[in-house]
């Protein structure tokens, strides 16, 4: 009687499939933990936009070029359990430098923001000059479009999606359905698993996730945040420009940064 023999390359193939197949079917979802985040900015594209042919700005830019990176950095966690999530500042004391320059408050805002993503709402901490505020409002509802881009990011395989916010911000996100939990750093939500990655073009501002820290949160680590003057969103854009009309175009930017 004669034996049939398999090729070996048919056994190898059969058994990666087989491989393959398992970690699918025992693919393991993390549910809590702190993720931490980089942001970083693009100072000399920010400082550019802000220069308007102004031969002062171009001499305080040279200067600032010589003694500054092209890009700051800003570290931030971001803890998250069952529908809830809170984003902060590693470094509640942190600083911008630079002078002039760094003195822009849409650099970095060291902002505190908790949202439940159940009830569809968030109380956010932000800080302006001397003033701050305690927003809380509902959640911005963002229509994402989706694209076929995927990257790897702190070890999780991410797909991409697009969008605009406040009518005309860029933003392109990265999301993670092994992250069951639809959060995000700032206020950015609303995707089928846990944005890793954020990057607004237009700003020249990212947020990229650098470490996933699979754990049991605290009830502190997912506490919203109590001080500051409350608003909404909409009473806080009608201070806003009320308090910045007279500040021309930078006043916008502001603005802007501060309604994100």
């Amino acid at each position: 009687m004669k034996i049939k023999t398999v090729p070996l390359v048919a056994c190898v193939f059969a058994l990666v499939l087989y491989a393959q197949s398992l970690q699918a079917q025992y693919a393991r979802f993390v549910e809590s933990g702190v993720i931490e985040f980089e942001k970083r900015v693009n100072m000399y594209a920010k400082i550019e936009n802000r220069m308007g042919g102004s031969s002062f700005m171009e001499q305080a830019f040279e200067q600032y070029k010589r003694a500054h990176p092209q890009f700051q950095a800003f570290k931030y966690n971001l803890a998250f359990g069952g529908s809830k999530t809170r984003f902060w500042p590693q470094d509640s004391e942190a600083a911008t430098s630079g002078g002039f320059f760094g003195s822009d408050p849409s650099i970095d805002m060291g902002n505190i923001i908790a949202a439940d993503l159940l009830a569809q709402q968030g109380i956010s901490q932000k800080s302006i000059y001397e003033e701050t505020y305690l927003i809380t409002d509902s959640l911005r509802q963002i229509q994402w479009r989706f694209t076929n881009e995927s990257r790897e990011i702190a070890g999780y395989e991410c797909r991409r999606a697009n969008a605009l916010v406040l009518d005309s911000i860029y933003v392109v996100a990265f999301y993670t359905d092994q992250i069951p939990i639809s959060g995000g750093p700032e206020s950015f939500t609303g995707l089928p698993g846990m944005i890793l990655g954020v990057a607004l073009p237009d700003e020249h501002v990212t947020y990229f996730a650098t470490k996933v820290d699979d754990r049991p949160v605290s009830a502190k680590e997912l506490a919203a945040p109590t001080k500051g003057k409350a608003v909404n969103y909409r009473e806080l854009r009608e201070q806003l420009e009320a308090s910045l009309k007279n500040w021309g175009d930078y006043a916008q930017s502001i603005v802007k940064a501060m309604l994100l």
